[in-house]
C-alpha cells in the first residue's frame, strides 16, 4: 500500500501513516488485509505498481474515471479478487500474463483506454467461471473473441464496442445467458452469420451494428426478453422473420442499411423502428408479396439469402431486371443459379413456380435430397443438379423431364442434415417438407456428416450479365455484309482468320478481308456503317466527344431518339495493339454488363475502320468534373455527389474482380475513364488494358500498360499484375476526389508534384487535409462532412499502400463507401438487364432502319441532317 501510495499523483490527502485500513477508499477484513480500493474519479494520475498483487485479501479494485497511465495493473494470480474497474484511464502497456488465474473475478470494465497497444482478450478468461461482465469498449481490442463462454456459466454482459476485432459469433454464445451484447462499430468488422442469436434466449440488447455481418436474422421467437437490437449498417439478407415483429419487450430495432426483402416488416405500435430506404422490401407498406416473389426468396433463403440475390432483386415483379431469372408473359419459366458456389439445399418452393421450364442449380455445394414437390411442374423440361452434393432417392419425374445429376456422389444414400447451433426454425426459410427436401426446421445453412466435409464451403458471390437482348440480332444484319460492312464477335486469344466467305469487295484498303472470331453467347449486335453515319451525321465535327489513343469518339442518335457513343478507331492506329485493345473491350463486355460499367452495344467493322458503339455518357467524365469545371462553366461536385461517384466505381471494379464469372483487372482506372450520367452516378469505361485476373494470390505477368501516377509500385517495377493494382488506383482516385488536384502535376513543386508521395504524408495530421482539401469541399464543409471526408481520406491511403497485401480488397472499399452514401436503386427504365430481356430501343431502332432504308428520308445519308439536338455535352 505504501508502493501504491508513493505512485500516485497527488496522493490521496488521507493516505499517510502506516494505518492503510484507515485510508479512504480503503477497507480491510477483520485481520487487517486489504479488501477494496476505491480511487473512482479522483482526478488521479501516476502509475499502478506491480505490488498491488500482494493483496492476497482484495476483492475489490476501483480506479475508474482517473488519469492513470504506464502499464496495466498486474493482475494475474489474485484468487479472491472479484471487482476490477479501470475505465477511463490512459494505461499504455499490458503486462504478461494479464488477467490469468482470476479465479473469483466477476465483473471487468477496461472501457475508453484507447492509449493501449492492440491486444487480444485471453483465453485464461475462461478459468474467471463466476464471471458475469466483461466491459471493454475503446480499448483497442484486436482479434476474434475466445470461444470461451461455455466455461462461463454465469455471464451476463459483453460490451467490445469501437475495437479493431474480426472473426465470427463464436459458437459457446449458443444457449448461453447473456443479456447484453455490444460488438458494434469494429474497425475491421465482425464477419458470418447471426443464427447463433436465436438460441440466446436472455438476450436483453443487441449492439450488432457497423460490422460485416451476413445472411438472415434467425427466428427470434424465443428471444422474449430482447428489447433493443440495434442491426444497421451490415451486409445481412433475407425476409425479417415475424417472430422479430412479435417480441413482447421489443422497444427499438434499427435494419437500415442492409439488404433485406420479402415483405415490409409491421412492428407493434410504440416500437422505434428505422428501416431506412436501402433494404429490397418487394412493396413500401406491410403486405404479402406477389407468390412468385414469395416462391423464389425461399428458394433463396434455402440457400441463405445470397448477397448476389439480396443486391438486384428488387421490388414485386420477379419478371423485371432480376438477376437469374427468365420469364415469359409474366410467369418465371428459367431459373438459372448455375456455377455460383452457393451452399444449402434444394428449396420445395420452386413447385409453386408452376410454369417453370428450366431449373439449373448444376456447379453448386448444395445438399439433401430432392423435394418431391418438384415432380408436380408439369411445364418441367430440365432439372440439372450436376456437380454438387446431393443425396437420398430421386423422386419419380415425366418422361419429358431431363434430370442431370452426374457429380453427385451421395445420390442414393441417406445422409443426415443437422444445422449448425440456433438455425432452428424460421417463417423466412424454404417451405415446409414435402418428404423430398429439406423439412421446415432445417436450416439454410446446413453441416453434413464428416463423409461429406470433401466439399469446401465457399461465399464466392458471381452473377454472369447477358444481354440477351442483343442475342438475335446477329443473324437479322447479315444482310448489310454486300454493303462493305462487317461485323463480328471477338476472341482476342483467337489468331485471325480470313473469312471463308469473304469477298474481294469485302475487303478493306490494307487488303484484308473480314475477320472470322468464336461468337460467344449473349454476343452482341452487329450494327451496320451506315446506321452509324447517319447516326453522328456522317462522324460530323460538331458530334466528337472527345480523342483518346484508340482514336476519336463521336456522340449518335438513332432514328428512334436514342442517343449513343461511338469509338472509331482510325485507319493510322490500327495495329496490333489497337487490335488487340478492340478486341479486348468486347470480349470483357459480351461477358460482363453491371450498372457500374458502360455497357456496349454493338460493334462493326468497315474495312480498315472499326467501331464500338456504347452508351451514351452524357455529363462526361469525372475529370472535367475535378479538374476542369472552371473552363467549362459547370457547376464542381460536391461532396455526396463525389463520394456517391466513388462509390459507384467501386461497385464496378468489384464486379470485375470478383463478382463477375469470369473474373478481370482493369488496369487503366483513372478520372477520364470514370463517366458520368444525367444523374451524375459513375460508370466505368474503356476496357482495351482488361487481363484476366489470376486465381488466388497469384500474379500474371504482361506487358505495361496503364497510365503514370495511377500504377501500382509492383507493377511499374515488375510488370506482373493482380487485382491490387486495381485497388491501388482506386486509391489515387479518392486522393483527386478529396484534393482537386490530377495525380501528377508537374506545374506544382517536385515534392508535390506525385499525389500519392504526398498526400500520404498529410494522413496523419487532420488539420493538414483540412488545408489541402479541394477550396470547393473545404467552402462547404461541416463537422459530418468532414468525418465522411476523412474516412474516404484513411481508405485512399489503405488502397495505395506500397506492398500489394496491405491493400483491401475492393470489397472493402464498396463497404466503407456504402456507408457514407444512400445506395442507388435503378430507375424502372434502368438498363441492367442482368440475363432478362427488355425491350430496348436499340434493337427497335436497327429494324426500323432496315424497314425503311429505300424509303425513309429521315434516314440519308444527307450531309445536312439534324443535328440540332445533337451537340456533345462537357
Amino acid at each position: 500500500m505504501a508502493a501504491l501510495a508513493k505512485s500516485i499523483t497527488p496522493p490521496p490527502p488521507t493516505w499517510t501513516g502506516a494505518a492503510f485500513c484507515k485510508w479512504q477508499g480503503v477497507s480491510c477484513d477483520p485481520a487487517g488485509k486489504v479488501t477494496s480500493i476505491n480511487l473512482s474519479s479522483k482526478s488521479l494520475s501516476g502509475t499502478i505498481p506491480p505490488e498491488i498483487n500482494q493483496l492476497s485479501a482484495l476483492r475489490s479494485l476501483s480506479l475508474q474515471r482517473n488519469h492513470f497511465s504506464g502499464p496495466l495493473p498486474p493482475l494475474s494470480n489474485m484468487p479472491t479478487l472479484e471487482q476490477v474497474y479501470l475505465d477511463e484511464n490512459a494505461f499504455d502497456s499490458i503486462p504478461a500474463n494479464f488477467l490469468s488465474g482470476l479465479t473469483s473475478l466477476q465483473s471487468f470494465s477496461i472501457n475508453n483506454n484507447t492509449n493501449l497497444p492492440p491486444w487480444n482478450i485471453p483465453t485464461t478468461l475462461q478459468d474467471s467461471t463466476s464471471l458475469t461482465s466483461f466491459l471493454a469498449s475503446k480499448a483497442n481490442i484486436i482479434g476474434q473473441i475466445p470461444d470461451i463462454f461455455n466455461s462461463l456459466p454465469n455471464f451476463q454482459i459483453l460490451r467490445l464496442s469501437y475495437n479493431n476485432m474480426t472473426g465470427t459469433l463464436p459458437v459457446s454464445f449458443a444457449r448461453s445467458g447473456i443479456q447484453t451484447l455490444w460488438l458494434n462499430s469494429q474497425g475491421t468488422g465482425f464477419f458470418g452469420g447471426i443464427y447463433l442469436l436465436g438460441t440466446m434466449t436472455a438476450l436483453q440488447s443487441v449492439w450488432l451494428q457497423s460490422n460485416k455481418f451476413t445472411g438472415p436474422i434467425p427466428d427470434l421467437s424465443g428471444c422474449t426478453e430482447l428489447s433493443d437490437l440495434q442491426l444497421r449498417d451490415n451486409s445481412l439478407t433475407g425476409v425479417i422473420p415475424d417472430s422479430l415483429t412479435k417480441l413482447p419487450k421489443l422497444q427499438t430495432v434499427a435494419l437500415q442499411n442492409n439488404k433485406f426483402q420479402g415483405p415490409m416488416p409491421s412492428f407493434s405500435t410504440g416500437v422505434q423502428v428505422n428501416l431506412g430506404n436501402q433494404n429490397n422490401f418487394c412493396l413500401s407498406t406491410p403486405g404479402p408479396c406477389d407468390p412468385q416473389v414469395t416462391a423464389l426468396l425461399e428458394a433463396a433463403g434455402a440457400m441463405n439469402y445470397p448477397m448476389a440475390l439480396a443486391e438486384t432483386w428488387d421490388g414485386n415483379n420477379a419478371c423485371q431486371q432480376w438477376t437469374f431469372i427468365t420469364c415469359d408473359k409474366g410467369s418465371v419459366t428459367i431459373v438459372n443459379f448455375a456455377k455460383q458456389n452457393w451452399t444449402g439445399v434444394i428449396s420445395p418452393a420452386y413447385a409453386n413456380l408452376t410454369n417453370l421450364k428450366s431449373l439449373l442449380l448444376n456447379d453448386n455445394s448444395l445438399v439433401g435430397t430432392i423435394p418431391r414437390s418438384l415432380t408436380s411442374l408439369t411445364q418441367l423440361q430440365i432439372l440439372d443438379l450436376t456437380n454438387n452434393n446431393i443425396s437420398g432417392k430421386v423422386p419419380e419425374f415425366s418422361s419429358s423431364v431431363t434430370v442431370k445429376l452426374t457429380g453427385n456422389l451421395l445420390i442414393g444414400k441417406d445422409i443426415p442434415l443437422s444445422p449448425p447451433p440456433g438455425m432452428g426454425t424460421s417463417s423466412s426459410g424454404s417451405g415446409g417438407s414435402d418428404g423430398g427436401g429439406a423439412s421446415s426446421s432445417t436450416s439454410p445453412w446446413v453441416i453434413i456428416v464428416p463423409v461429406v466435409l470433401l466439399v469446401i464451403v465457399f461465399s464466392v458471390l458471381g452473377f454472369f450479365a447477358y444481354k440477351r437482348y442483343l442475342k438475335r440480332q446477329n443473324e437479322k444484319y447479315r444482310s448489310f455484309s454486300s454493303k462493305k460492312t462487317t461485323g463480328f464477335n471477338i476472341d482476342p486469344f483467337k489468331d485471325e482468320q480470313k473469312s471463308p466467305g469473304a469477298s474481294s469487295d469485302e475487303k478493306g484498303s490494307n487488303g484484308k478481308g473480314s475477320n472470322d472470331y468464336h461468337i460467344y453467347d449473349g454476343g452482341n449486335v452487329i450494327i451496320p456503317i451506315e446506321v452509324l453515319q447517319v447516326a453522328t451525321d456522317s462522324f460530323s465535327e460538331d458530334n466528337i466527344l472527345g480523342r483518346g489513343g484508340f482514336g476519336i469518339v463521336y456522340k449518335g442518335q438513332l432514328h428512334d431518339g436514342t442517343e449513343i457513343a461511338v469509338k472509331r478507331m482510325e485507319s493510322s492506329l490500327i495495329s496490333d495493339k489497337g487490335l488487340h485493345e478492340f478486341k479486348a473491350e468486347i470480349e470483357v463486355l459480351t461477358k460482363v454488363r453491371h450498372r457500374s460499367l458502360v455497357a456496349l452495344h454493338g460493334f462493326c467493322e468497315n474495312g480498315n475502320e472499326r467501331l464500338l458503339v456504347y452508351e451514351y455518357m452524357p455529363k462526361g467524365c469525372l475529370g472535367q468534373h475535378l479538374f476542369h469545371w472552371k473552363e467549362m462553366g459547370i457547376p464542381p461536385l460536391n461532396w455526396n455527389q463525389r463520394v456517391t461517384v466513388a462509390l459507384d466505381v467501386a461497385r464496378g471494379v468489384e464486379y470485375l474482380h470478383s463478382l463477375a464469372q469470369q473474373s478481370f483487372i482493369h488496369r487503366d482506372l483513372k478520372p477520364s475513364n470514370i463517366l458520368l450520367g444525367d444523374d451524375l452516378r459513375a460508370k466505368v469505361s474503356d476496357f482495351g488494358l482488361v487481363r484476366s485476373a489470376p486465381d488466388g494470390n497469384y500474379s500474371v505477368e504482361t506487358r505495361l500498360a496503364g497510365t503514370f501516377g495511377y500504377l501500382a509500385p509492383e507493377y511499374a517495377a515488375t510488370g506482373r499484375v493482380t487485382t491490387k493494382v486495381d485497388v491501388y488506383a482506386f486509391g489515387v482516385v479518392l486522393m483527386e476526389i478529396i484534393t482537386g488536384r490530377k495525380a501528377l502535376d508537374d506545374s506544382l513543386p517536385d515534392e508535390k508534384s506525385h499525389l500519392v508521395t504526398w498526400f500520404r504524408r498529410l494522413l496523419y495530421d487532420k488539420e493538414a487535409v483540412i488545408a489541402d482539401l479541394d477550396p470547393v469541399l473545404r467552402s462547404a464543409m461541416d463537422e459530418d462532412s468532414f468525418k465522411s471526408i476523412w474516412k474516404v481520406a484513411e481508405l485512399s491511403g489503405h488502397c495505395t499502400a506500397r506492398e500489394s497485401y496491405q491493400r483491401p480488397d475492393m470489397s472493402h472499399a464498396v463497404n466503407v463507401l456504402s456507408t457514407l452514401v444512400e445506395q442507388w436503386k435503378p430507375a424502372p427504365d434502368d438498363e441492367d438487364s442482368f440475363g432478362q430481356e427488355l425491350d430496348m430501343s436499340l434493337p427497335e431502332a436497327l429494324q426500323r432502319w432496315k424497314a425503311n432504308e429505300d424509303t425513309s428520308s429521315t434516314m440519308s445519308f444527307n450531309t445536312n441532317h439534324s443535328s440540332s439536338n445533337m451537340k456533345p455535352p462537357l
